[in-house]
């Protein structure tokens, strides 16, 4: 395991961790049925009938896996 020769800063310490930041995901915009719908994209999305329920999961407009 590696140890750090001397004793790091405390503005250096958190310089260092300023730089890791939150980005928001990225989201397609399709209208699907009048509706938009925001998904992710090049993610299977599950497609769901009238009542809600799961059916199976959709990759570009084909079916790649039951639930």
């Amino acid at each position: 395991m590696a140890v750090p020769k001397r004793k790091m800063s405390r503005a250096s310490t958190r310089m260092r961790r300023a730089q890791w930041k939150a980005t928001p995901p990225t989201l397609v915009k399709t209208i699907e049925g009048g509706k938009v719908v925001y998904s992710l994209p090049h993610r299977a999305k599950v497609v769901t009938d009238s009542a809600g329920t799961e059916l199976y999961l959709e990759y570009k407009g084909r079916k790649v896996a039951d639930i």
